[in-house]
């Protein structure tokens, strides 16, 4: 009898949760079906965001629901795991949790685009969210750091470089030092040194206060990438199609 094995994506979902546990952060996941409130507005994406057309975004048809205004919104498949941050906030004020909410959320999300060695429609993020009156950037770091250090099992160091999101503020892009060349350059890194990993930042105001929170008390850092271009890198797969396209003989090496 043949043995099964688990999907590369499934493991490193499972070892994202071990790590971020160790650190004191719940595992926590939200619908991949999403009101338009809590996948945009509510992290303050403009209403003429791009990431808003046909081109980026999933709506769904025939689907509609009222926010808390008792306006009309529509439904899409989620673009981001960062509809997750809205709803754990939501959730602690609801409950009356005490502070500082600190959450790592893994799943698929969805975008409209074509699909090559790169990209996919489908894909899965992890994102690392906190909540509290001693929230940093460098405290941030610090988290980020352990975390791909942990993850590909060396010392590894993040750079931030500045960047725009609406839902931080201030933004960044970070980049990780190669795991491979421990920043010398090979062809992992293209040479760099570093890997372009991901977004992260300081939560905007806007996005605590639609969560419920009070910026004026709390402070919050969020970071956010992919688990797909985590495991490509991490076992060398040059292309994502291979994550998805049922071919057994990627999946039985793991």
């Amino acid at each position: 009898m043949t043995q099964g094995h688990i999907h590369p994506i499934n493991l490193a979902a499972a070892r994202i949760a071990d790590i971020f546990s160790k650190m004191g952060f719940d595992t926590v996941d939200g619908p991949e079906l999403e009101d338009e409130w809590h996948n945009f507005d509510a992290l303050n994406v403009p209403k003429n965001h791009p990431s808003r057309d046909m081109q980026d975004t999933f709506w769904i048809k025939n689907r509609e629901g009222a926010d808390k205004h008792g306006e009309k919104m529509k439904y899409v498949l989620r673009t981001h795991t960062s509809n997750v941050q809205i709803r754990a906030m939501e959730r602690a004020v609801l409950e009356g949790d005490s502070f500082p909410i600190a959450i790592c959320c893994p799943g698929k999300v969805f975008r409209n685009e074509a699909t090559d060695a790169t990209h996919e429609a489908q894909f899965y993020q992890v994102e690392g969210f906190y909540v509290g009156k001693d929230a940093s950037l460098a405290m941030m770091v610090g988290v980020m750091q352990k975390f791909f250090s942990e993850f590909f099992e060396t010392e590894t160091v993040i750079r931030l470089r500045s960047s725009y999101f609406p839902f931080v503020e201030p933004g960044n892009e970070f980049d990780m030092q190669c795991f491979k060349c421990k920043g010398n350059g090979c062809n992992v890194c293209k040479q760099t040194g570093w890997i372009e990993i991901g977004g992260a930042g300081m939560v905007h105001p806007k996005v605590l206060e639609a969560g419920g929170v009070n910026p004026h008390e709390y402070r919050g850092f969020a970071f956010g990438c992919g688990i797909d271009r985590m495991v490509m890198l991490k076992y060398g797969i040059d292309d994502i199609r291979l994550l998805y396209n049922g071919d057994l003989r990627l999946v039985n090496q793991f």
